[in-house]
């Protein structure tokens, strides 16, 4: 975002504009490749409201000035560790500041949730530049909303004159008081985000269970799960955060991918192994049907999934390889030392089944899981009754999930909110609409912090680069100015690179 004083006439373009009138004497500007929207109705009220509070504000806007000042040089040291050799560590950087990585798909919702925190933080950006101004004495002309090729953006315009005759610290409040907004805003957000569950509990559990929020089509869980839905356990452990399923999803897909039989832990007591059986009875198995090797591999008709007797070094078993249905299968005792354990019920014989029984398993793929997902449907009123015992309601269901067990973790959306009651007022989507908007609005915010801290033209940087240096009046004028030029070209160009290498190539500039 901008302050329009001197630069707003080296900001326009210099190209020919159709005007089109506006109120109060401001024309709005219109061009193929510029238009703005000036609003000049908010001047008295935000001056009467700086001059008011004029010496709370221009303490609040001098702690805004240090901030401003660190900002701008965090900022360059952030601008420089983009181009760390490695790229895992600028990724990293990006994903923290705008919340998410170069390769991240963002969604027609994504898309608006950002156009709706951006009108936020502008507004909060701009109000901070209004305010500062005011307690200085100094009346906005007005406040526009621009789009400059396909970049949006915001400015307040004063009196350039005014502006020059201020001293560089009183001129530095205002120019800082933008990015300050947005910094007040970040925390805000966090301190907001944290408070969700005690301000929704009247109405919403959390952290009990995970709440499906929506099933994308592409999503290898659709047809399986619906909104509203509760996810219960992931192979059999209890989940309560999104956090938690993607830990557990990376932990158990970890597990399958390992080939040695060290355990895996989480949490201290839950421990992992590598083989996940059912004891199924003989006579299941004589009914089952038989198999086909194709290229070394056992297939199974239809639906039917391959199972074999688990290999056990305590337990002497007859080979047997056999095509069941997993749906049957999945209700039946487990055996084998791949389901979690704890200390008081592991067991040294995990491979034996009660007598009738053998202890099978099925034969997955290389880089494939079986993980088991059990979830209680909601769509009913029985099913959501307040009270109901998930180990005996039969609103319960458990299915498996063979395949990429990391991408299945990522295409559902999961909340951990759950309505306390069937109707609802705010309805299921609330919590997450709050938790993503108040995600976004704190992304957006940071960003803009960062963006106008970055020493480039034409950006809050600029200004608040020009003002510090009027403070060192042992430079002569032609010194800073020659300082600033060099710290802005250079700034611009490597900001350039960093946003391109960023957002699109996503790959390292610098070789090993």
């Amino acid at each position: 975002m901008e302050i329009s004083g001197r630069r707003v006439r080296r900001f326009r373009m210099r190209f020919r504009r159709d005007r089109l009138a506006g109120g109060d004497n401001i024309e709005n500007e219109a061009s193929c490749c510029y238009c703005d929207l000036k609003i000049s109705n908010f001047n008295e009220p935000i001056f009467r409201l700086g001059r008011r509070f004029s010496g709370v504000m221009k303490i609040w806007f001098s702690i805004g000035l240090g901030f401003g000042v660190a900002s701008l040089i965090i900022v360059t040291v952030f601008l420089l560790l983009q181009f760390h050799p490695n790229p895992l560590f600028s990724n990293r950087l990006t994903s923290a500041v705008f919340g998410f990585s170069p390769s991240m798909r963002v969604s027609l919702s994504g898309i608006g949730y950002v156009l709706v925190s951006t009108v936020i933080t502008v507004s909060v950006h701009e109000l901070g530049h209004a305010l500062a101004a005011a307690s200085e004495g100094i009346q906005m002309e007005y406040i526009a909303v621009f789009i400059a090729a396909i970049f949006p953006g915001g400015l307040v315009a004063f009196d350039n004159d005014v502006l020059q005759s201020l001293p560089s610290f009183n001129a530095l409040r205002i120019y800082c008081a933008g990015i300050w907004h947005n910094a007040v805003l970040c925390a805000l957000c966090v301190f907001a985000f944290f408070l969700l569950p005690v301000m929704l509990s009247p109405f919403y559990k959390h952290g009990e269970s995970l709440t499906v929020v929506d099933v994308p089509s592409v999503s290898p869980l659709f047809g399986y799960l619906s909104p509203g839905d509760v996810i219960v356990s992931l192979d059999g452990i209890q989940v309560h955060k999104p956090s938690e399923w993607l830990e557990l999803a990376a932990i158990l897909d970890k597990q399958n991918s390992e080939t040695s039989n060290s355990s895996l832990y989480l949490g201290g007591s839950r421990r992992f192994h590598h083989g996940k059986g059912y004891c199924v009875p003989i006579s299941l198995i004589e009914e089952g049907f038989n198999g086909k090797m194709v290229e070394n591999q056992f297939v199974c008709p239809g639906d039917l999934t391959a199972f074999r007797t688990m290999s056990c070094s305590n337990a002497a078993l007859r080979e047997v390889s056999v095509c069941l249905d997993a749906k049957d299968i999945v209700k039946l005792s487990k055996c084998g030392d791949g389901w979690v354990t704890t200390p008081d019920t592991d067991s040294k014989s995990d491979c034996v089944c009660p007598q009738g029984e053998l202890c099978l398993q099925a034969m997955q793929s290389p880089g494939v899981s079986w993980t088991e997902i059990t979830y209680k449907r909601t769509s009913s009123q029985d099913c959501s009754r307040l009270g109901l015992d998930f180990n005996t309601s039969n609103c319960l269901g458990t299915f498996v999930f063979v395949g990429d067990l990391i991408a299945m973790s990522h295409s559902v959306h999961l909340t951990a909110y759950q309505p306390r009651w069937l109707f609802n007022f705010f309805g299921k989507s609330f919590p997450n609409i709050l938790e993503r908007s108040l995600t976004c609005t704190f992304h957006v915010s940071l960003a803009l912090v960062l963006l106008n801290s970055l020493p480039v033209y034409y950006l809050d940087g600029e200004s608040i680069l020009e003002s510090s240096l009027q403070s060192f009046t042992w430079l002569s004028p032609r010194k800073k100015k020659k300082a600033l030029q060099v710290c802005l070209v250079g700034g611009s160009l490597l900001s350039l690179l960093a946003f391109f290498r960023i957002f699109l190539v996503g790959l390292p500039l610098s070789r090993r």
